[in-house]
């Protein structure tokens, strides 16, 4: 069943790698383990990624059966198909390769008649997907302890011989666990004899193991989630606090933490610091005397001023942050972070914001809602918290030693089973991110307000279906099990 292509592929991967500028090819990937083979599979032809402008592949996205019949049809060039296999593929934009995947005998479906495409495609379904379509001999050893009793044993030791696979960790398989789409590129990589392809360091938004681009959706409930979700409030509704134009109507103030992108030229300026000095990163900044201020250049509130600094990987931060005329700011405190780096901040020391974290990797933005994916979790706030914090919070901001309140960096995350059926496509994009990747408890204000980047893309109404689900539908996650090392934002 497999094409051959050597020589196209030769000069694609020849063609790629010349071009290839810092970070690659797609934005959401930087630092990640199958970035490589990510890139192998894009210069071959076999993905486009998930999203074009921003160019992101959402590598920790899980597969669905439709994409996969998608990826096998192209890495093989299978021939148009010779009908319509299954009743329920109809309107999916993965119809066509999902009949050419029956016509070439790999795939049966979900069940007669049926390929269930929306669904999220197993690591055992995977196996099986390419044993057929490479035609891999019948293994001669079990390589695997927790695939007995699999329907598809034989495929998985197939694909471990074949050297596709060496499992999810030591002796074992994982074969119920979802297929994600880094993985799958790494899979079909190797499927297609396909050299990795290196690329210049570039930038990511912190590590792809960073704990904040870390899922939670199958991490055990926090045992005190209760009490946290109860003081926070379970009749209170979430609150995009972020859209588009500004508040209160005829203001100059954004709605949302606006974010100030510059370049290797940019000057660095001077720092004056007014309250937490101790605690922040001497200057000079590269912020930028035009830099968006949170709540607009006369506005009162938290102030924060977010820069991004792409060519350096760095990100700057202050709170309460007040430019002067000769070029120099004025901040309560401020923080600077190597975004390639998993370092936390020193241990009791704030940031920009209470809980000693960065802002810019909690905030959502339309790009990534436009995408259709957002792969890290998201700031918020709530109104009463503990004089505590758990990792990777380093501070917090409270005097309160209330044991039902909650610490600074708790995780929270939607209940699996909240239904999103109902709400618009860009608001089951956030809620699915609620889900997998969750809510982090950053300052305190407003209960279940959360942090966003202004955009005038943004649809305010439709953003106000978010203001429909209570406090009840969350549910708190203990995330002690992916912690490292104590002062690295590393997730195990």
């Amino acid at each position: 069943m497999r094409s051959a292509r050597p020589y196209l592929l030769l000069a694609l991967l020849l063609l790629t790698t010349a071009a290839l500028g810092p970070g690659g090819t797609f934005v959401d990937d930087n630092g990640n383990l199958h970035e490589p083979n990510i890139e192998a599979i894009f210069a071959a032809g076999i993905t486009t990624g998930c999203s074009v402008s921003p160019s992101l592949f959402c590598p920790t996205q899980p597969v669905t059966r439709g994409q996969m019949a998608a990826f096998v049809t192209r890495a093989l060039e299978l021939s148009a198909p010779d009908r319509d296999y299954f009743t329920d593929d109809s309107g999916s934009i993965f119809e066509d390769q999902i009949n050419r995947l029956a016509t070439a005998g790999i795939t049966g479906g979900c069940s007669v008649g049926i390929f269930c495409p929306n669904d999220t495609i197993t690591r055992e379904q995977m196996a099986a997907f390419l044993v057929r379509a490479y035609d891999y001999a019948a293994p001669g050893v079990d390589q695997f302890t927790d695939d007995q009793g699999s329907q598809f044993e034989t495929e998985i030791n197939s694909l471990a011989e074949a050297g596709i696979t060496t499992g999810c960790a030591s002796d074992r398989f994982c074969p119920a666990n979802p297929v994600l789409r880094d993985q799958m590129a790494t899979f079909l990589a190797r499927a297609e004899l396909l050299e990795p392809i290196l690329v210049p360091v570039g930038c990511s938004i912190l590590p792809a193991d960073n704990i904040w681009n870390t899922r939670v959706d199958s991490l055990p409930v926090h045992s005190r989630s209760g009490a946290y979700v109860s003081s926070i409030g379970t009749d209170s509704n979430m609150h995009p606090d972020f859209g588009s134009g500004v508040w209160p109507p005829g203001s100059t103030s954004p709605i949302g933490i606006p974010v100030t992108e510059v370049g290797a030229g940019q000057p660095t300026v001077e720092i004056i610091y007014t309250d937490y000095g101790d605690e922040s990163d001497p200057g000079p900044f590269p912020i930028p005397s035009s830099a968006s201020i949170e709540g607009g250049p006369s506005g009162g509130g938290d102030r924060h001023v977010i820069v991004v600094d792409r060519a350096a990987c760095r990100l700057y931060e202050l709170f309460y942050a007040w430019p002067h005329e000769n070029g120099s700011w004025e901040a309560s405190s401020g923080a600077a972070y190597d975004l390639r780096s998993n370092a936390l901040r020193p241990d009791g020391w704030t940031s920009a914001d209470a809980a000693g974290l960065p802002i810019f990797p909690g905030l959502v933005t339309y790009d990534e809602v436009a995408a259709g994916f957002i792969g890290h979790a998201i700031r918020f706030t709530a109104s009463e918290t503990q004089r505590a914090y758990v990792w990777p919070a380093r501070h917090f901001a409270s005097s309160d030693t209330s044991l039902d309140l909650p610490p600074m960096g708790q995780r929270f995350r939607l209940k699996a089973g909240f239904d999103i059926s109902g709400f618009a496509p860009e608001i089951q994009v956030i809620l699915t991110a609620f889900k997998q990747h969750g809510l982090i408890l950053a300052d305190n204000g407003s209960s279940w307000y959360v942090s966003g980047a202004p955009d005038p893309r943004w649809d305010n109404d439709v953003l106000g279906e978010l203001k429909t689900i209570p406090g009840s539908a969350f549910e708190a996650v203990d995330v002690s099990s992916l912690q490292v090392n104590p002062d690295s934002g590393q997730a195990g």
